[in-house]
């Protein structure tokens, strides 16, 4: 089934190119100028991943992304990935901290689009994953106390209630769940993940940790399962509530 990609963006010539881009690559694409209109047409028919311009005319595309990912429902796990003014790393870091899977600083090229999409949906379509992933023979759900990460569903739930977290941030939580107890640097949790190479001195991944400390946490500012190793990265910790 071809993949459906909605973009968000007052530049009609600009979502012309790439539409025509993409809609080459195989996907199926549709364009809305509007934040208003891209939310009309999320309730008609729900994408498989958006592109979000951040500079829309009738409203702030992070309040679109707040509104897409907090109307529930499959519209709230679609995927975002943000395109935003180069050298505004702010922008970004609210993005991500309010649900967005990725980022694309403008200008941007037609391929790097394109691997940044690809490396999304990839994401969410994994299962349980290769590389990364468990073993063949591995339980396809590991338990943690009250902590359930079911990698076949790819859902995270704490006693029972599900949290929500974005398909990239769930394959950081499993990232760290597969290795508990080993202290690792952000290099070597990224390198796990894979997807994208960070930008230098990146806090996306700072982000995306506070974002899942916030959803597995009794308290997100005193958090038992994953702990920071000061000057090195993040820990998993085996023995849990």
């Amino acid at each position: 089934m071809t993949q459906q990609l909605l973009m968000i963006e007052d530049d009609t010539r600009l979502a012309g190119m790439v539409g025509e881009y993409l809609r080459q690559s195989g996907y199926g694409f549709t364009h809305a100028a509007t934040g208003a209109s891209g939310l009309e047409a999320l309730q008609l028919s729900v994408p498989d991943l958006v592109i979000l311009d951040l500079m829309l005319p009738d409203m702030d595309g992070l309040e679109v992304c707040r509104r897409i990912k907090g109307q529930g429902g499959e519209a709230a796990r679609t995927a975002v990935l943000m395109l935003t003014a180069k050298g505004d790393p702010m922008d970004r870091i609210v993005g991500l901290e309010i649900g967005a899977d990725d980022y694309l600083p403008k200008p941007f090229e037609p391929r790097e689009l394109l691997a940044r999409i690809r490396a999304v949906l990839r994401r969410g379509g994994e299962g349980g994953g290769s590389g990364a992933g468990p073993s063949a023979g591995s339980h396809k759900v590991m338990r943690f106390g009250s902590l359930e990460i079911d990698r076949d569903a790819r859902s995270v739930s704490v006693s029972g209630v599900l949290c929500e977290l974005t398909s990239y941030q769930f394959d950081l939580l499993v990232a760290l769940a597969e290795r508990a107890g080993r202290v690792l640097s952000r290099d070597q949790i990224m390198e796990a993940v894979r997807g994208r190479e960070l930008e230098a001195f990146d806090r996306s991944i700072d982000v995306h940790m506070g974002r899942i400390r916030s959803a597995i946490e009794l308290d997100a500012k005193d958090p038992k399962r994953i702990l920071t190793v000061r000057g090195v990265g993040y820990v998993f910790a085996k023995q849990q509530d």
